[in-house]
């Protein structure tokens, strides 16, 4: 797909171990890169099931399906819904499952979808238009205190009282509708000076994530994949930020424990039992080539488990 280079390809191919004739699912198409690489690598009769919420992007994959007649199935969902769509599928059990969080670059080069503030468009940011209120709803009526809230725990903004405030203020006298008007309400606020990124990132990264319930689906889906997973099957994910990333090194860390009863119960009454090994202790970042042919694979980190008896 032209304009987008999938992150870690040669990483992700590793590290789930693919094979030929195994079942994988890539459970964030986006631009497909990852989902042709893994249906090369399991040739000449392995499946991979496709998922995205974005129709955009679901159409891609039908595209691609197209070149791998009976190989390649399809699904328009959000990846926390992989419980039910997965078995439904034909997928009950897999040999891997990949996340790659966050935006496509499809995503963010198209200024009608609202994830950019270097255009102007409709503040949306909703990976499926169909579903759900666009952005521009909670800018415009949320109480400033949600706001705040949600820039400072989205986004991690340090000057999300400031930002929140601000909106709100603008808000009175006309509602906030464009990308790029947003965007200049927060720079007003942070300012341009000594700034290494974008003064409205993080307000953004923050809007975004509340939008989509970006952060519970994670949850759910990483649940989800691990159940789904053959005694030996490999989860992949790929985070971009480290609210992502946090969630998936706590899960994988509590899935590799056994039992979780209170310090000094004396008999285990919980009967939790490990579900993961960790493969990668620390995360696998891109190398400085992958980084200098691609500079938005620079904040990327990779993590992998793998599913035990």
């Amino acid at each position: 797909m032209p304009g987008h280079i999938p992150v870690l390809l040669n990483e992700v191919i590793e590290w789930l171990a693919v094979r030929p004739g195994g079942q994988y699912i890539d459970a964030t198409f986006g631009g497909g890169g990852h989902t042709r690489a893994l249906l090369q690598a399991s040739a000449p009769d392995g499946c991979v099931l496709a998922v995205d919420a974005d129709p955009e992007a679901v159409e891609r994959a039908r595209a691609l399906a197209e070149e791998y007649p009976g190989r390649l199935v399809v699904g328009h969902s959000n990846f926390a819904d992989l419980a039910q769509l997965a078995p439904a599928a034909g997928f009950a059990k897999v040999d891997g499952v990949l996340f790659d969080l966050g935006l496509s670059s499809l995503q963010l080069a198209d200024p009608e979808r609202g994830f950019s503030f270097q255009q102007p468009g409709p503040l949306d940011m909703r990976f499926d238009p169909t579903r759900g209120e666009p952005a521009a709803a909670l800018v415009n009526t949320l109480p400033e205190e949600r706001l705040a809230d949600i820039l400072w725990r989205y986004g991690e903004e340090p000057r999300a009282r400031a930002i929140a405030k601000a909106i709100v203020r603008v808000r009175r006298q006309r509602p906030l509708t464009t990308t790029t008007e947003l965007a200049e309400v927060v720079a007003r606020v942070v300012g341009r000076a000594g700034q290494r990124i974008h003064p409205a990132t993080r307000t953004f990264q923050a809007l975004r994530i509340a939008v989509n319930g970006e952060l519970d689906a994670l949850a759910g889906g990483l649940d989800a994949a691990i159940s789904l997973l053959r005694p030996g099957g490999r989860l992949v994910v790929i985070a971009f930020h480290s609210l992502e990333d946090r969630i998936v090194k706590q899960t994988f860390r509590a899935e590799a424990q056994g039992c979780r009863c209170p310090p000094g119960t004396p008999v285990c009454i919980c009967g939790h039992r490990p579900r993961l090994r960790i493969l990668t202790p620390h995360p696998i970042f891109p190398s400085a080539a992958e980084v200098a042919r691609n500079p938005r694979s620079r904040s990327a980190r990779l993590r992998a488990a793998e599913r035990l008896p």
